[in-house]
């Protein structure tokens, strides 16, 4: 492909409409003459509703109608349990939507759910893993759950130098700026959702069946959308009951927006993980054995297993291996994608044990993993499309000044503060999604490029037009891009860091066939429609981008207060399409790494089944003031196996492994190895 669009860096074309609070998401498309909905969640965690009493609520000024399980209407297909919301009286977590009001007010809404009284059967429940788990066929992803290659235990048993331990992740939750929010219009037997998504077609294979309907009766409209973090992958229990209401309604549309504590029953999050990892190696750093086994719990109505320990079967080369995950399955909120699903909470674990082993084997903890570079992927056998790991991991540290680093723990120190160093590597699968249609049409002297791709805040809007401009040949001015609704030809999810690289293999594809079938000079009203063939010989390779961080950490002897005044991140990533919208998502992601290492656990209390700190004010994330330098970059990769771009995907690679580079840090600094996440304070004190 030419390139002169593809590698320049425009700003964000949406960008003035978003200043100037211009560009409409999900609660702010204008309807006529809206009502309001709030959603009425049971209190206990497992039972049912005995008795539910809506007269008080049903008596308020501007309360249209209060929907419960007795009168919601019925849906046409159960093989979604976390969708298939107020059909009975059975309550399977705490949380679990159990009705909504709908009024004229979202504050009426609001008080008159307050006002509805509902008596449960209790009936006993888990909510804390025992010792009752199960082993699934599969993970997330479609990975085998378990993997083995040659004999861990007797490659352990004979091993000169050993690391055994077990490192855990905290519960955390999605929380993007813009809650899940959803509007629902029914019109003609037809419904409208204008929904905060993360993708409109997926939204709508999963509604249409459940109300009966055919897809296309299903229109489902996103411009724009503040964010998803992989909790909008999926339609949720939400979607579903604001159709329910506006089907109460005779034609009036329903506002639902959740609020931010909801988010943390109704929104998915990712679930705590215990890891086990066994290293065992020669002293000159050669792995013999890798094990690596995850337990995690998930829930009874639906099952998420996340793909946790798939990382170690990419990363390095050793004889023996073998990975496994295991689930209990119990009574909370269904978890589901968040953040480099699976890849994050695993790479934190298998990079922290690295780095013990390094430590164990008096070597550089770079060095080692060069030393146990793979010729080719490690399980499958078959080649890399491109693996830049080595060059991430080098130039990362002549960014960062490595080699300036006393390998000793405690070996730095300013006044009061320790300082430390610390690696990581990082890994992601290069995907693309198959599915994928796009439209070009010629008119006006310009070109509109259409295809139901969505901006979850990541530039879409700006670097899918540079991608169509290239692949017309043409400037990225005369490309008017249509994205955000089912109507539009189909466009796969955004997410898995697939997004860009599927739907731009898709625009390629209607761009050439464009110009095969039109020339360079189309008629006025010239069209046509092309689903993204599949890339020739991909499936022969094996396709990841690849990364490193290096992070500095400093502990104040006295309070044990944890500060990251420095990150240095290289990433293999394929060709970049716009370096000003990648270096955002770059920092983003290691933000959100951070986040991880240092400030993010949802407090989950047994008692009540449920989490307590379930709003901004309880659930910390990083501020401006807690996060210092970020210095992200890349290598120069074009990788020629993955789609017509030769790019890879960006979103998840930046968070993976970089909460694993904070801890390796801490330890230098301090030499106390803290095996969870979040780092606390109180981990700290009393051993400095």
């Amino acid at each position: 492909m030419n390139s002169s669009a593809i590698g320049s860096a425009p700003t964000r074309i949406e960008g003035p409409a978003k200043l100037r609070g211009v560009a409409p998401y999900a609660m702010e498309h204008p309807q006529p003459d809206p009502l309001y909905g709030f959603v009425i969640q049971s209190t206990i965690i497992r039972g049912r509703i005995r008795e539910i009493d809506t007269s008080v609520a049903e008596r308020m000024d501007g309360v249209i109608t209060v929907l419960t399980h007795h009168n919601a209407p019925r849906l046409a297909v159960d093989d979604d349990n976390e969708l298939f919301v107020l059909q009975n009286a059975e309550i399977a977590f705490r949380g679990q939507p159990i009705g909504a009001v709908v009024a004229t007010s979202p504050e009426v809404a609001c008080e008159a759910a307050a006002q509805v009284r509902v008596t449960y059967d209790e009936q006993p429940a888990e909510v804390t893993p025992g010792a009752d788990f199960y082993n699934p066929e599969q993970v997330s992803g479609g990975f085998p759950a378990d993997t083995a290659i040659g004999d861990v235990d007797a490659a352990m048993a004979i091993a000169p130098v050993t690391i055994d331990h077990t490192y855990t992740t905290a519960m955390v939750h999605n929380n993007p700026m813009e809650p899940h929010a959803t509007v629902a219009h029914w019109s003609d037997g037809t419904l409208t959702l204008f929904d905060s998504t993360q993708g409109p077609h997926v939204v709508r294979a999963a509604i249409a069946p459940l109300f009966g309907l055919a897809p296309e009766q299903v229109r489902v409209i996103a411009p724009f959308v503040g964010g998803g973090f992989g909790s909008k992958g999926e339609p949720h229990a939400n979607i579903v009951v604001t159709a329910m209401a506006a089907k109460l309604c005779d034609g009036r549309p329903v506002k639902l927006p959740l609020t931010r504590q909801q988010l943390f029953s109704l929104a998915g999050y990712r679930t705590p993980t215990s890891q086990r990892i066994r290293l065992g190696a020669h002293h000159d750093g050669t792995l013999t054995a890798i094990a690596h086994d995850a337990v995690a719990p998930t829930s009874t109505v639906k099952e998420f297993a996340e793909q946790t320990a798939v990382v170690t079967r990419v990363m390095y080369s050793s004889a023996n291996r073998s990975t496994s995950h295991r689930f209990a399955a119990l009574d909370v909120p269904v978890s589901s994608w968040m953040r480099a699903p699976g890849h994050c909470p695993g790479m934190y674990a298998a990079e922290t044990a690295m780095d013990e082993l390094a430590v164990a084997l008096g070597m550089d903890p770079i060095a080692l993993r060069v030393h146990n570079e793979p010729e080719v992927d490690p399980e499958s056998g078959r080649p890399f499309s491109t693996r830049g790991l080595v060059e991430c991991l080098r130039t990362g540290a002549e960014r960062f000044g490595w080699a300036e680093r006393d390998p000793a723990p405690r070996s730095r120190r300013e006044g009061r503060w320790l300082i430390g160093s610390g690696v990581a590597a990082a890994t992601y699968p290069a995907d693309t999604s198959g599915g994928n249609s796009a439209r070009v049409r010629y008119t006006g002297d310009r070109y509109e490029v259409a295809i139901d791709a969505m901006d979850i805040g990541t530039g879409t809007w700006t670097s899918l037009g540079q991608i169509a401009a290239d692949a017309l040949g043409v400037d990225p001015d005369r490309i008017e891009l249509r994205i955000g609704d089912s109507d539009l030809p189909e466009g796969t999810v955004a997410g898995g860091s697939s997004g860009m690289a599927s739907w731009g293999s898709a625009v390629v594809a209607a761009a050439r066939a464009f110009r095969d079938r039109f020339g360079p000079e189309p008629a006025d009203g010239a069209e046509i429609t092309v689903e993204a063939p599949e890339y020739p010989g991909r499936e022969n390779f094996s396709t990841h981008a690849f990364g490193a961080h290096f992070v500095e950490a400093r502990v104040n002897v006295d309070t044990a207060e944890i500060r990251v005044p420095r990150v240095v991140s290289v990433f293999g990533a394929g060709r970049i399409i716009n370096p000003r919208l990648a270096r955002s998502q770059f920092v983003g992601a290691v933000t959100m790494g951070l986040s991880m290492a240092l400030l993010e656990q949802s407090e989950f209390d047994p008692r009540l089944g449920a989490v307590v700190n379930h709003d901004l004010a309880g659930y910390h994330i990083p501020v401006n003031a807690d996060i210092g330098d970020i210095d992200v970059s890349w290598i120069d990769e074009n990788d020629p196996h993955l789609n017509p771009m030769g790019s890879k995907g960006i979103g998840e690679i930046g968070i993976v492994g970089s909460a694993a580079a904070v801890g390796n840090a801490i330890y230098h600094a301090t030499g106390v190895r803290v095996r969870h996440v979040p780092v606390r304070l109180d981990d700290l004190l009393g051993a400095l």
